[in-house]
């Protein structure tokens, strides 16, 4: 069979050396202009179709890919616990190895140890993002602290948190618009990781497939409401000061994410009419419009009353609990769906939200508001947090460099 391993003789002997060499360079395309191309003016006749197979988001840069690039389709996550022994050397040369195989995957070239070089050849977007656990960081060895916030989130009272989700030492966020090319991906690199870990859990997300609607298009859960209309916009000053961590530490170019997986108890509400889901949620669920606008994007009068004197978005909505006036108290959504088998078998569906936020802070941005959401959200009633996990994703690295140097060299 052939092989699109790289030609240089020495690539097997760099593999067994990986602790030294460079990261295969790469050529990147703009993921945004490759998303306005296929949303562009009608083809003319007999034009070639562009193939979003071919598009590449870049590895190597300030920040990791995967967090302020659009969203892909899917997305497979895998939180991985360290073995015995695993110590600062060892994670080095776990990450050098992971982020050397990635850089490769998302430009669409085999690893060096790829056995089906022919699956690595459509990225369609491939990113690939690690995140570092609390015993990671304590594994490192180094005088650089772990943040107050990387520990598990405090207790909520709607939580009924299973450790088959949640926690872990080392994630592994996988995506892409190609399911095959996520599978095959996660493969290579668990084959990877397999000798400093060991897998804690997976968990599997999907969107709208790419090109079903236009780009920017908010996403909607498999409760049929938008999900993340008041996102600040990818490539704004006022996502970077969201989202990213500006300081002079380790984790400087990096950022915070909460995990939180939540099921939705869909057969319940499936009994609840169109009124009362609107009412739960604040906004319509036609064009995910405020219950007091007309457009997604109108902003809310929580003074607006009805007929008779109530508000006409209740405070008991989940839009309401999830707003403050504190203009700090925000979050960045990067979600996926997923609906797995029930095991249930009087159950129609097991399905749920991966809730993902990205911040720069989650003490003081995440969980004030899920506080209030705690307290009141009318939501409360259908969905239920069965996982959470907390994460320091680092900065991205240049190329010859690894994700994580900046906590471990």
């Amino acid at each position: 069979m052939a092989s699109n391993a790289g030609k240089n003789p020495n690539d097997l002997s760099r593999r067994q050396l990986f602790l030294g060499g460079a990261v295969a360079g790469v050529g990147a395309v703009a993921a945004v202009a490759a998303d306005h191309a296929l949303n562009a003016a009608p083809m003319a006749p007999g034009a070639a179709a562009p193939l979003n197979g071919t598009v590449t988001i870049p590895f190597h840069g300030a920040h990791q890919s995967g967090i302020d690039s659009p969203p892909t389709a899917h997305a497979t996550f895998i939180a991985l616990d360290l073995r015995e022994g695993i110590g600062r050397e060892e994670l080095q040369a776990m990450m050098r190895l992971l982020s050397d195989d990635a850089a490769r995957l998302a430009q669409g070239v085999n690893p060096l140890a790829d056995t089906e070089p022919e699956l690595s050849l459509v990225p369609a977007r491939l990113t690939i993002t690690f995140g570092f656990g609390p015993r990671l960081v304590d594994r490192a060895g180094t005088d650089r602290a772990p943040r107050s916030w990387l520990r598990p989130l405090p207790a909520f009272k709607v939580d009924r948190l299973e450790q088959a989700w949640s926690d872990g030492d080392l994630l592994l966020q996988v995506s892409s618009d190609d399911p095959l090319t996520v599978a095959h991906a996660t493969r290579m690199l668990l084959k990877d990781a397999r000798r400093f870990a060991t897998v804690r859990w997976t968990q599997k997300g999907f969107r709208r497939a790419h090109g079903s609607e236009a780009t920017g298009t908010t996403m909607r859960n498999l409760f049929g409401q938008i999900d993340g209309t008041t996102n600040p916009k990818l490539g704004t000053a006022d996502l970077e000061s969201v989202v990213w961590i500006d300081d002079k530490s380790w984790l400087a170019g990096g950022t915070s994410m909460v995990m939180r997986r939540i099921d939705m108890n869909v057969d319940k509400w499936d009994r609840l009419d169109r009124p009362g889901r609107e009412l739960a949620v604040g906004r319509r669920l036609d064009n995910g419009a405020p219950l007091t606008g007309t457009r997604e994007q109108d902003e809310p009068d929580f003074n607006h009353t009805t007929t008779v004197g109530f508000p006409t978005i209740p405070e008991f909505s989940h839009i309401r609990r999830a707003r403050s006036d504190a203009t700090h108290e925000r979050i960045f959504r990067r979600s996926y769906n997923y609906d797995d088998a029930p095991s249930d078998p009087s159950m129609i569906s097991n399905t749920g939200l991966v809730f993902i936020s990205f911040q720069a802070d989650i003490d003081t941005q995440f969980v004030p508001i899920q506080r209030r959401l705690d307290d009141l959200d009318l939501l409360n009633e259908w969905t239920t947090p069965v996982g959470s996990a907390v994460f320091a994703i680092p900065p991205g690295c240049e190329k010859g460099g690894y994700i994580g140097e900046t906590l471990l060299a």
